[in-house]
């Protein structure tokens, strides 16, 4: 099959279009290498993938519209995964045309390229920071998540809607993903496992907000791809039988779903700290900050409804997982 993946150099990218291509599939990955962080390691990503027959590089601009239209229309691509954003909570306060551009505008053309090109599926990044000020846990697909708290979290509730006006009035199957902090090797720098990593090797403090009385539903990059893996092929379908009144808000009439990709075991922000020191030996110096207004107190997702399409339960443990990422980061840095 013929995927096109977005952001292919980048974390959720670059793991997902090497399954693909682990799995025998064509897949043309697209990313505008830009330098919100080190590109270089975005390069190292990519240098893994091109070393697959069956993938081809573009780099593109989302926000490009004439560049992306012609892509599409040179291409016949069956299904997208859409995964290229300007992503960072905190940088979202800093720099927020950046996010105008990459994930509204982007955003849009990419719906447009399908639209016009009859792509069969399109999956599209969302993100847990769209639920907000709500306190209810675990977070669900059921719940509105009307009052988000940073400028990303709203340019990813309007992808949802977005993908819902092109589902409806274009019939363009989509499926939003809901990420939860999703961590393991090849992760951002500007996460904070990566940021804790590295300043621990380096005897720097490490910034921990709120006193560390948050609670996040860490899940790891292995299970993020197995559960994207399986979405990809359960393509949604109109319900005539749906309502705005007695239907759920993950799904539509249209062929419209929402699902939340997380690890259903939420953990203590000061517990996994303690996890990744154990994981390098080493005891962190720690630098109590306030709560950032931009953060969530506390996430954790309701998976139920991918198990049920997919039959997957996450199955990654903190342990394991930071494990993992510590390895991988010795290794690459050579440290």
């Amino acid at each position: 099959m013929k995927f096109l993946v977005t952001g292919a150099a980048g974390f959720i990218g670059y793991h997902v279009s090497r399954r693909l291509l682990a799995d025998g599939h064509q897949v043309m990955g697209i990313d505008n290498l830009s330098d919100y962080y080190d590109v270089s390691l975005k390069k190292d990503r990519l240098k893994g993938l091109l070393d697959y027959e069956t993938f081809s590089f573009h780099k593109l601009d989302l926000a490009d519209h004439q560049g992306i239209s012609s892509f599409f229309s040179g291409e016949e691509v069956e299904r997208v995964i859409h995964l290229g954003a300007q992503v960072g909570v905190r940088h979202s306060l800093k720099n927020p045309l950046t996010y105008a551009e990459a994930n509204l505008i982007g955003y849009l053309n990419v719906l447009e390229g399908c639209r016009k090109n009859q792509v069969a599926h399109l999956l599209y990044a969302s993100s847990s920071s769209v639920y907000g000020l709500h306190r209810n846990l675990p977070f669900s697909t059921d719940d509105t998540a009307n009052h988000p708290v940073s400028l990303y979290a709203a340019t990813k509730k309007a992808n949802e809607l977005m993908a819902h006006t092109y589902s409806h009035l274009y019939r363009l199957p989509t499926t939003g993903l809901r990420f939860f902090s999703v961590y393991g090797p090849w992760g951002r720098p500007d996460m904070a496992l990566f940021k804790f990593t590295r300043a621990i090797l380096n005897g720097e403090q490490i910034d921990i907000y709120n006193s560390g009385e948050m609670l996040r539903d860490f899940t790891f990059i292995d299970d993020v791809v197995e559960t994207i893996i399986g979405l990809q092929d359960i393509i949604p379908s109109s319900d005539a039988g749906w309502t705005v009144e007695t239907g759920s808000l993950g799904a539509s009439s249209a062929p419209y779903r929402i699902y939340n990709i997380g690890n259903s075991q939420p953990v203590k922000l000061m517990d996994y700290i303690g996890a990744l020191e154990d994981a390098l030996d080493i005891k962190a110096e720690q630098n109590f900050l306030p709560m950032d207004p931009s953060d969530m107190l506390e996430t954790s997702a309701d998976m139920q409804a991918v198990y049920r399409v997919i039959g997957y339960k996450p199955k990654t443990s903190i342990k394991e997982g930071i494990k993992c990422f510590v390895e991988w980061y010795r290794k690459h840095y050579q440290c």
